[in-house]
């Protein structure tokens, strides 16, 4: 009877090892981000670390359609490559036909922000991507349907075992591996970059724009300082005097944190390949880069929540034309086209 036992037991013990034996480990592969050598290291969250097979997987799903209501639409349709993953328009439209009424921003650099969407409203990408895809003005598909479809698919099971270690999908899964692609959408090349390298020299005019840029002629510098980590920006909120008192229409930050004197404030953008983001603003009412130093050489327009940086209300800047020139000049020097046509972040 012990002996009847005890094969049994050994029996169940080498099927448990041939099972395991056969099972493919689950190793996924550490992915070198390139960092210019200018820039400090970015901060990767501990629980979703880059790996090849996570950003792969990401840049698929970043082109892929699946994640739409109607499969007409990807994340790549309103964050296009050659305009510095941003788009042309005022307001991007939906599956349905609705538009939104926020510009989508340029994804260039996020692995170095903390906050995310144009009111600051999610900490972290992983929870901004959760957002997109079942809202009914954009990608319109609930995650239960989305995840039903990747887990039914020839492809998508195997991946993300590749990637995650599991093959059913949920959407942490989804937004683990979009965020690990969006992490690597490094921009850092361009001519102000190699000028700053020794590599290049800058015009005599964009020389003069620089200077304009980062002295109190033009006061650039204050909001999208370059001297810090090389980002073109404070990664803060501020209201930057748009809108008068009284026709403030998008509460912005001021709307999430519920505090009136945050009421108009936005995210700071990047000016890194500024020239392809167009249009300028939150709300893209903006459309060349001359219309928005026309708005900053003004002043602004006053309000009880304007910025404090914003000190020129009721004076201005009072630049020339050939000023004006000057600064645009320097900001085309941001335009980096590596990363407009990087063949490693177009749709596989």
């Amino acid at each position: 009877m012990k002996s009847g036992r005890f094969q049994v037991w050994v029996l169940g013990l080498l099927l448990v090892v041939l099972f395991s034996c056969s099972e493919e480990p689950y190793v996924p592969t550490p992915y070198n981000l390139k960092v210019p050598p200018h820039f400090s290291q970015p901060k990767i969250p501990f629980d979703n670390p880059l790996t090849v097979e996570g950003v792969a997987l990401g840049r698929k799903l970043f082109y892929d359609p699946i994640l739409s209501g109607n499969f007409t639409q990807s994340c790549s349709s309103c964050h296009q490559q050659s305009l510095s993953f941003a788009e042309a328009t005022a307001f991007s439209t939906g599956i349905t036909g609705a538009q939104g009424k926020r510009n989508a921003m340029p994804l260039i650099n996020l692995a170095y922000h903390n906050r995310f969407f144009w009111d600051g409203r999610t900490f972290s990408l992983e929870e901004q991507l959760l957002e997109p895809v079942p809202n009914p003005i954009e990608m319109n598909l609930p995650w239960i349907a989305a995840m039903d479809r990747l887990n039914q698919h020839p492809d998508y099971p195997g991946l993300f075992k590749q990637a995650f270690g599991t093959e059913y999908i949920d959407s942490t899964q989804v937004t683990k591996a979009l965020a690990q692609f969006l992490r690597t959408l490094i921009s850092g090349n361009s001519r102000f970059d190699k000028y700053i390298l020794g590599q290049a020299a800058l015009t005599p005019q964009e020389l003069q724009g620089m200077n304009l840029y980062s002295t109190e002629a033009a006061d650039c510098f204050h909001c999208h300082p370059f001297a810090e980590r090389f980002q073109f920006t404070t990664f803060s909120f501020m209201n930057n005097g748009l809108d008068k008192e009284g026709e403030i229409q998008d509460s912005g930050l001021g709307g999430i944190v519920a505090n009136p004197n945050l009421i108009g404030a936005f995210k700071v953008p990047t000016l890194r390949n500024i020239a392809q983001t167009a249009p300028y603003m939150h709300d893209g009412r903006f459309s060349t880069l001359k219309e928005v130093i026309d708005h900053y050489d003004m002043g602004g327009h006053p309000s009880s929540t304007i910025d404090p940086l914003m000190k020129h209300v009721g004076t201005g800047l009072n630049l020339s034309t050939q000023e004006k020139e000057a600064l645009i000049a320097f900001l085309l020097t941001l335009t980096d086209a590596d990363f407009l046509s990087n063949p490693a972040t177009l749709a596989p």
